[in-house]
């Protein structure tokens, strides 16, 4: 299996140094920046915005001479794919004129990242603009800036008395995350083929068999059945993942029914439907590797619903579930569901990359085992639209067609919660819907 070549930019190290304002007389007098919380907007090209915050450091003798801020912290993450990086090498700008370089962009607040009446709660302290040279990014990993940048424009005055303008200290790195890609050619619940893709090319890899069971396959009684339809639940689907030789490589399971919460016909948190993904563990048995959860979150004022999930990883050797995910996707317009740990691990200010919860490089209390940086995501169609997963795996997760089958099968569960946790007084896709009368009857 050849894989597609991505790259990881990541920014963090972040430290804001704020002007110590003069001696005022008033309500206002004493106070400092610093007592006020501040954020960062930071967005890479044509990519989506991301937030962080920007912890305060006194401007004072000490910070000045300071090199490097004291927090190692991760503050956001771009990745960027093939399609991506020649976008930038097309796209030279004002700010970055040099082929292969793009913009990183960013805009200091004060106050609480959020809105009011759709008007953001924060004010604009000012903004900066960053050249990245991301040539040979796909090969080696580079440190594109580290230091000190001064953000908004110094007071009246300028360098006659007026006070210095903000400045932010940031890292941006960039790091070579080769991944596989594969594609469903249909639905989930059609068994379709999957298909490993690089570039223009598609071969197939794995097969899949969508399933729906009952507890009692046929021999339920009709008032059982009766009982069940008003309880309102979906269970026993399942997914089976098999190579191009027939065997089977990977099972998603629905374990637990999706079933509705007293008095609405929605999926809750508190009760929430669940799939185990398991592998093969020889002889025609399977063993369990990982937990997914799923329920439909209600959408606030304004805003549509979505599907929560959570995913807990099943290490050999630990006790309990390890959570690696917990999250939301759009309902009505989809998205991507992750499995990243990139924020889990600090973001190194030398050059060399840390990736231990210490920064050491070791792994040996980290309860994931191998599993760090950038895992898995898969794309996610919204509510009645066709969905054709693209699962996206990182190279360093998958020794074998069995990894990748693994996360094949989870992307396949996800796609089909999308389904499971449509509210109750709609109907399931008749795919769906079809297979369950069939067993049904």
């Amino acid at each position: 299996m050849d894989p597609c070549p991505f790259v990881r930019v990541l920014v963090g190290n972040l430290a804001l140094r704020m002007p110590v304002a003069p001696p005022a007389a008033g309500a206002g007098a004493g106070v400092h920046p610093s007592t006020s919380p501040c954020y960062i907007k930071i967005r890479l090209g044509k990519m989506a915005c991301q937030t962080a915050a920007a912890p305060l450091v006194l401007s004072d003798a000490a910070a000045a001479a300071a090199e490097q801020p004291p927090s190692g912290a991760l503050a956001a993450a771009f990745h960027l794919s093939k399609a991506d990086l020649e976008w930038f090498a097309r796209k030279p700008s004002l700010f970055s004129p040099s082929r292969g370089a793009a913009t990183l962009k960013v805009s200091v607040y004060a106050g609480r990242k959020g809105t009011t009446c759709g008007v953001s709660s924060g004010r604009l302290l000012g903004k900066a603009t960053i050249s990245l040279d991301l040539k040979g990014a796909e090969a080696k990993p580079a440190v594109l800036h580290s230091g000190w940048i001064s953000v908004g424009r110094r007071g009246v005055g300028g360098k006659g008395g007026g006070p210095a303008a903000a400045e932010l200290s940031l890292t941006v790195r960039a790091e070579p995350d080769p991944r596989f890609v594969f594609e469903f050619d249909g639905e989930p619940e059609c068994s379709p083929q999957v298909m490993q893709v690089r570039g223009s090319m598609k071969q197939p890899m794995f097969t899949c068999k969508f399933g729906c069971r009952t507890n009692s396959d046929l021999r339920r009684s009709v008032a059982q059945t009766e009982r069940e339809a008003a309880g309102k639940e979906r269970k026993g689907w399942s997914v089976t993942v098999h190579d191009l030789s027939g065997s089977p490589v990977a099972l998603a399971s629905m374990v637990t029914p999706f079933v509705a919460s007293p008095g609405t016909d929605r999926v809750s948190r508190s009760n929430p439907g669940a799939w185990l993904i398991l592998r093969p563990a020889g002889d025609g048995a399977w063993e369990p590797w990982g937990r997914l959860e799923c329920w439909r979150e209600r959408g606030g004022a304004g805003s549509s619903d979505s599907l929560g999930y959570r995913f807990d990883l099943l290490v050999p050797g630990v006790d309990h579930a390890v959570p690696i995910a917990d999250s939301t996707i759009a309902a009505s317009k989809g998205g991507k569901f992750a499995l990243d740990l990139t924020a889990a691990q600090p973001l190194s200010r030398g050059s060399t990359p840390g990736c231990s919860p210490r920064g050491s490089g070791d792994f040996s209390q980290w309860p994931l085992g191998n599993y760090r940086g950038f895992v898995m995501s898969a794309s996610v169609e919204g509510e009645g639209r066709c969905s054709k997963p693209t699962v996206e795996v990182g190279v360093a997760h998958v020794g074998c067609a069995e990894d990748a089958a693994a996360f094949v099968a989870l992307a396949a569960a996800v796609d089909l919660s999308m389904d499971a946790c449509r509210l109750f007084s709609h109907k399931l896709r008749k795919e769906l819907s079809h297979l369950r009368s069939d067993v049904l009857r």
